[in-house]
């Protein structure tokens, strides 16, 4: 997976959710709605945009097939928002071409 584009789209302050993200691979796919979301202990994870089910149940609607394809996604993510949150400037959005 080639991820060509990285955009914070929005920022949350004092939610679970921190971030909406959207993502662009190969410059010819885009993927949106990806959460920044925080977790037990203050842990950040990132969670694909999903849909409920009839049943009641949350699935993902696009996700990595494989682990190595989501640890990548998350990692490149993730160090995005912490670059912005170092740098004590994270504007509205913020766009990256990887």
């Amino acid at each position: 997976m080639n991820i060509t584009g990285i955009k914070v789209r929005e920022i949350f302050h004092g939610t679970m959710v921190k971030a909406l993200v959207s993502i662009t691979i190969n410059g010819d796919f885009t993927v949106h709605d990806i959460k920044i979301v925080e977790g037990r202990a203050g842990r950040l994870y990132v969670a694909m945009p999903s849909l409920r089910g009839k049943d009641g149940v949350y699935r993902d609607v696009v996700h990595p097939i494989g682990s190595e394809a989501r640890q990548a996604l998350e990692t490149q993510i993730l160090s995005l928002y912490d670059e912005h949150l170092e740098s004590a400037y994270f504007p509205e959005t913020a766009v990256v071409d990887v």
